[in-house]
């Protein structure tokens, strides 16, 4: 088990140039954490960075289909900050095409950005969570990784769903080493996937605050799912 540093947890977050990533950034930056945020407009993400000693940050190019600078964040990680504690998978795209008419080279991008991203940076930073004796892993799967809507989102479903699993596969292998893993399922959150102005669905520094408690919690309580919603819906 590798010893906790009184600065705060190490915390790597894919996408933390926008949305749901920056405003998970901001709510761990001001929690104390260490944070490693990676993405892949750099001018983007040190615009939006959290404004903290240098110190706690390190800012990294990471391209959800190149592997290459996956394993090179995680080793720019780790010479920085001595390890990982906390992987947050925030990265992901969206396309909304039917699925008699979706395009597979579409299909294909959202599967490496939204499926095999994720994997890549987990199986990387696998061993150093192990290492934490309390590492976390928390993946922005969706609603759409619980259930569909007639032709609404097939493909990004498809992707979700495979998040999903992938999120309880790493929660098996990893948990007698103290990793545990959440998939965190909103439904429409105030992005600009969606309409950033809309103050009538969720907002994400309200999935910000719900992965901070997730990563404060103890290994006996492992949150497996958090289903998330705006709106009555048949899943949450």
């Amino acid at each position: 088990m590798r010893p906790t540093d009184t600065d705060g947890r190490v915390v790597m977050v894919s996408g933390a140039n926008r949305g749901i990533g920056a405003a998970i950034a901001e709510r761990l930056a001001a929690d104390g954490r260490r944070l490693s945020l990676g993405a892949r407009r750099l001018d983007a993400l040190t615009a939006s960075a959290p404004d903290v000693d240098p110190d706690r940050i390190l800012l990294s190019y990471h391209e959800a289909t190149d592997p290459d600078s996956a394993r090179r964040w995680v080793e720019a990680t780790v010479d920085r900050f001595g390890g990982i504690d906390v992987l947050v998978n925030s990265a992901g795209i969206v396309d909304r095409t039917g699925l008699e008419s979706m395009d597979e080279d579409v299909l294909d991008e959202m599967w490496e950005v939204n499926v095999k991203g994720p994997l890549r940076l987990t199986r990387l930073a696998l061993p150093h969570l192990r290492l934490s004796g309390s590492g976390r892993v928390i993946n922005l799967a969706s609603m759409s990784a619980k259930r569909v809507k007639g032709d609404a989102l097939p493909g990004y479903s498809m992707t979700k769903y495979a998040l999903l699993a992938l999120s309880h596969a790493v929660r098996q292998v990893g948990w007698d080493d103290g990793v545990r893993v959440t998939a965190l399922c909103p439904g429409p959150v105030a992005t600009d996937m969606m309409d950033p102005d809309d103050e009538t669905i969720t907002q994400p520094e309200d999935l910000a605050d719900l992965v901070a408690t997730v990563i404060d919690l103890p290994n006996t309580a492992s949150v497996s799912e958090v289903l998330v919603n705006c709106r009555l819906d048949a899943w949450a």
